[in-house]
């Protein structure tokens, strides 16, 4: 009868460890603008990590990478290495904030997490927001 118990009480202690919060799957987030927001031309852009380590390029370590802005473009796909031109911004120090300039419009940003050989983690790896530069 204790064996029976003792076993009862040792699921009863994984079911309710199983409830407790569990680590977020790698995401990245716009700190700042909001979706839908107005900015100035001149504008800050802050992005967010979770799950992952910003790091300067050079050399892939796994878990880690740095932010990408790409303007009124998708997601990269998974392992394509990301251009570097007005399209396609590079955070390559490790920077997680950056003054963008855009010339009065609508646009989509779309913020693209890569490892240090610039290859694109894909599109879990990325969120798309709106602006209108005023």
């Amino acid at each position: 009868m204790r064996k029976v118990i003792s076993c009862v009480a040792v699921a009863l202690s994984l079911a309710a460890c199983s409830g407790m919060k569990q680590e977020p799957k790698p995401h990245v987030f716009f700190v700042e603008p909001a979706d839908g927001a107005t900015v100035s031309s001149s504008f800050t852009v802050k992005f967010g990590v979770a799950g992952m380590q910003v790091r300067p390029s050079g050399e892939p370590i796994p878990g880690t990478g740095h932010h990408h802005l790409l303007i009124n473009l998708a997601s990269q796909p998974t392992g394509e290495v990301i251009p570097s031109d007005e399209k396609h911004l590079h955070f390559g120090k490790g920077q997680t904030e950056a003054q963008v300039k855009l010339a009065p419009g609508e646009y989509t940003l779309t913020m693209q997490f890569a490892d240090g050989l610039h290859k694109s983690y894909g599109p879990p790896m990325s969120q798309t927001i709106r602006v209108t530069v005023k």
